[in-house]
């Protein structure tokens, strides 16, 4: 007879999960015995927070929810900060954690937290199950809830002795059918018909793509919308590579790290399209006076967003991508040529040079050199800081990938969500990019890429302190520098790689970063590629 456990691994079979990640404990020993008489791939992480961050890496390259799992108490509530990242960058994840014995919750036992009330704010829905024979129908429900609508975190919390408990069946629903969650998918056809007709009768249309587009895998959709009718595309840090950088109607990353063209795009415009966006603060520190003067269009599968930082004259409430697809099948091109050459001349104006340090690199001219030399299909993950928005402003992305944590913006992000690319990708380039106080917060999944022999690209931008903090202290506190110098408590990172087994190597020098690049692209395995950046180099 099946007992809770068997029915947990049946129905991550039945969901065609391949890898799971997390970190082990007493409270979910049943759950993972019962894994070893299955094909999923478990990937020991080295901190529960890595195994959040690496099924959200997972999760976001190859179309299906991540998996982490930990055990009960401190296991469980290192979990919290990787759900509320994929909380509020709407990644779908099915977190499993093991519980104390049904019998001792509310007790205080060794290890017991109340995880489920403790994430609540943080997940779309949590689950503390109390008999085994609800766990094929809980399953089911926490994958469906975690891909539909906006996507999101979901936890299943198992107690020990529920996972060890006998059933009837372990039979798999074919269906789900949850009372009161029923995501709209097809928007409004009146709004969709409004919208076409203003498209048409636009002449400084822009349209603003968010993470939204790769949620619902709606790239192509937004191409064919902008390319028919000629509309300038401007995005969020989430949606980034949403279209290529390269393409004529890409006009770059707006928002208070973005680029002018892109800022003035958004202001001056007659129609905005916001296409799976939140508008946060960092996109749009104005909201009220953009809705002011120009015709707002928000479409987001989310209700709860509309509205809610931006008034919308028409909004729509439905998938991004059969939206577009509608709006593209409807729409008839306006007359957007000079708008499009207003702001092409805006985007082709000179930049200028920034002066080379002797010492130092300059980080914009790195990262353009990165992507002369890395591959059309390469991945980028970047974590949190000025090496994120030195990489999100100058990477050209072409078939690839640009991740990244734009909502929580959790420093530790980007080692082991690049572990989850990595494993879902194993073919492809996989590039971490780092500063050095964010690399202090996940080094140590170094580890895992060496067990699993994962060939992550780490690079790592040393300049001895917390820089974007630094920055906002030499700007705004005349320069009293206060908890923000790594200073002489900075390892010697070429010797942190050694110790992992990784080749490395240290540049400081711009002459040298396109023969440092190519080593390290080159290199067959885990690369750390260490660049010493002036402390006092500005974000923007």
């Amino acid at each position: 007879m099946p007992n809770g456990a068997q029915a947990m691994v049946n129905a991550l079979k039945a969901e065609g999960v391949r890898i799971l990640f997390g970190y082990p404990g007493a409270a979910i020993c049943p759950f993972l015995d019962a894994l070893t008489a299955s094909d999923i791939v478990c990937r020991l992480v080295r901190h529960e927070q890595s195994a959040g961050h690496a099924a959200s890496g997972y999760a976001r390259v190859s179309g299906v929810p991540g998996v982490c799992f930990a055990t009960s108490g401190p296991g469980a509530t290192n979990l919290i900060t990787a759900l509320a990242t994929a909380y509020m960058d709407s990644i779908p994840l099915v977190a499993i954690t093991g519980q104390v014995a049904s019998s001792l919750i509310g007790r205080d036992v060794f290890q017991e937290a109340d995880i489920t009330g403790a994430a609540e704010p943080f997940c779309k829905h949590s689950y503390l199950v109390r008999d085994a024979a609800d766990l094929p129908r809980v399953m089911k429900e926490a994958f469906y809830i975690a891909r539909t609508g906006r996507p999101g975190p979901v936890l299943v919390d198992v107690p020990s002795d529920i996972q060890e408990q006998p059933i009837a069946s372990s039979a798999y629903p074919e269906k789900v059918d949850i009372r009161g969650y029923k995501p709209r998918r097809h928007g409004h056809a009146l709004q969709i018909k409004r919208v076409a007709k203003r498209i048409s009768e636009a002449r400084k249309p822009v349209i603003c793509a968010g993470g939204g587009i790769f949620s619902a895998h709606a790239q192509e959709a937004l191409t064919a919308l902008a390319e028919k009718c000629r509309i300038p595309v401007v995005n969020t840090l989430m949606g980034n590579g949403s279209l290529p950088t390269a393409h004529p109607l890409n006009f770059g990353m707006l928002g208070t790290h973005g680029c002018a063209v892109a800022n003035c795009a958004i202001h001056e415009s007659d129609l905005l399209i916001i296409a799976g966006g939140r508008v946060g603060d960092r996109a749009m520190s104005e909201p009220g006076q953009i809705a002011a003067r120009t015709c707002v269009v928000h479409i987001d599968v989310d209700p709860a967003e509309i509205g809610k930082n931006m008034e919308a004259e028409l909004p729509i409430v439905g998938d991004v991508r059969l939206v577009l697809e509608a709006l593209a099948a409807q729409a008839v091109p306006g007359d957007t040529a000079a708008w499009i050459d207003y702001l092409g001349n805006l985007r082709d104006e000179p930049v200028e040079q920034r002066p080379m340090h002797s010492g130092y690199i300059e980080p914009r001219a790195f990262f353009r050199t990165l992507s002369e030399q890395m591959a059309d299909d390469a991945v980028i993950v970047a974590d949190v800081g000025q090496s994120q928005i030195w990489a999100a402003n100058a990477c050209i992305i072409r078939q690839g990938r640009f991740l990244t944590t734009g909502g929580m913006g959790t420093m530790g992000y980007g080692l082991p969500a690049a572990v989850g690319v990595a494993s879902a990708l194993p073919s492809r380039q996989i590039i971490a990019v780092c500063g050095d106080g964010a690399f202090h917060m996940a080094m140590m999944e170094l580890a895992t890429m060496r067990q699993y022999n994962l060939p992550v690209k780490c690079i790592v931008m040393h300049n001895d302190c917390l820089g974007m903090v630094h920055e906002m202290q030499t700007k705004h506190y005349d320069g009293r520098y206060t908890a923000t110098s790594l200073g002489c408590g900075n390892p010697d990172f070429q010797l942190i790689a050694k110790a992992y087994g990784m080749e490395s190597r240290r540049l400081q020098n711009d002459a040298d970063a396109s023969e440092a690049i190519a080593e390290m692209l080159h290199a067959p395995g885990a690369y750390l590629l260490e660049c010493l950046i002036d402390p006092d180099e500005p974000t923007l």
